[in-house]
């Protein structure tokens, strides 16, 4: 499948005790990308600095939406760090970020902090600075303001819990995971359904496995996962109680062009509305189950990795207007 991407700008900035200052030169961050077109809009392009977000192109054609999680409690990361300078670079970032902080103040503080450690110059190593999944700041963050940056030798005998992992890059794929919207059509039409009348809920196109790629490829460290959404069910859900049945759930199956399901005139999942909507309508959905795995490559086909991510789901939904059947005849027969 093709690759579809757009670029995402998002500069961190740096930060001390209470106070924000601008994040001066960023050895190529993302501060220099556009910022015409934005990855979490479109499921591909750039996250925090230096991480590059890549979909493959859904196969079907029709509108897609961000995935969202079938665990409500789930949640995507609010920051991680990444590696960001050298000990030179991060000398001079700090001096241009900090140099003009007032004495005594928490920004002073850190410039001096630093200073102290002489920017690890001479080491092996690299500087790496918290980032965030778009340009706002969030106070969820577990890092703490004394260690915006963390220096992080080759061997790191203690890695912080939040440096980027595959695992990280994952749950930043799976947030950034375009998925189709179920491809149902209504058989009447949503404004033409009558009572005690079967409509049919027909599965109009066939999906395919979508994949997200995160990878970071920056000063030597290299890491990638890949996260990917497979079409395992439809559901549906008619809106009202009284509808016969409610709700019902289609297996999706692989066939010779991708997931499908048996929606024709005979299948037990089709809906019949026994009340008429009367001068409202009813809110019909349709969504799609997909099961989402993930690999600490930028194979989809690689051996899937632990811990898990939730179920991803894709929704569809419309407003019906079920009408009684011999209010149509009059109407049409006046």
């Amino acid at each position: 499948m093709l690759a579809f991407g757009v670029a995402l700008g998002v500069s961190s900035p740096a930060f001390a005790g209470d106070e924000f200052y601008g994040s001066g030169e960023q050895g190529g961050s993302g501060s220099q990308q556009s910022e015409t077109d934005k990855g979490a809009e479109s499921g591909s392009g750039s996250i925090g600095a230096h991480i590059r977000i890549n979909q493959s192109t859904p196969a079907s054609s029709g509108s897609t939406a961000t995935a969202t999680s079938s665990d409500t409690n789930w949640e995507p990361p609010v920051c991680w760090y990444e590696p960001m300078y050298t000990p030179e670079e991060y000398e001079k970032f700090i001096k241009g970020a900090y140099g003009g902080a007032p004495g005594g103040s928490p920004a002073e503080g850190y410039a001096n902090k630093r200073e102290k450690e002489k920017y690890h110059k001479g080491d092996e190593g690299l500087w790496w600075q918290v980032q965030f999944p778009d340009d706002t700041y969030d106070k969820a963050c577990p890092v703490t303001t004394d260690n915006w940056e963390i220096w992080v030798p080759p061997a790191d005998p203690q890695p912080d819990p939040n440096k980027v992992t595959p695992e990280i890059l994952s749950e930043l794929a799976f947030n950034s995971t375009k998925l189709p919207t179920p491809p149902v059509d209504l058989q009447p039409r949503a404004d033409r359904l009558l009572v005690n009348l079967g409509t049919r809920v027909a599965f109009k196109a066939d999906l395919d496995r979508v994949w997200t790629t995160a990878r970071l490829d920056y000063k030597g460290v290299q890491l990638a996962a890949t996260t990917v959404a497979t079409p395992v069910a439809l559901k549906v859900d008619a809106g009202t109680a009284d509808a016969d049945p409610q709700s019902c759930t289609y297996d999706l199956v692989k066939g010779k062009d991708g997931y499908t399901a048996d929606s024709g005139a005979g299948a037990g999942c089709n809906v019949t509305y026994l009340r008429s909507s009367g001068s409202g309508t009813h809110p019909f959905k349709a969504s799609i189950t997909w099961k989402v795995t993930w690999t600490d490559s930028a194979d989809p086909d690689g051996p899937p990795r632990q811990p898990g991510l939730p179920d991803g789901l894709s929704t569809f939904e419309q407003e019906v207007t079920v009408k009684e059947a011999q209010a149509v005849n009059r109407a049409s027969g006046g």
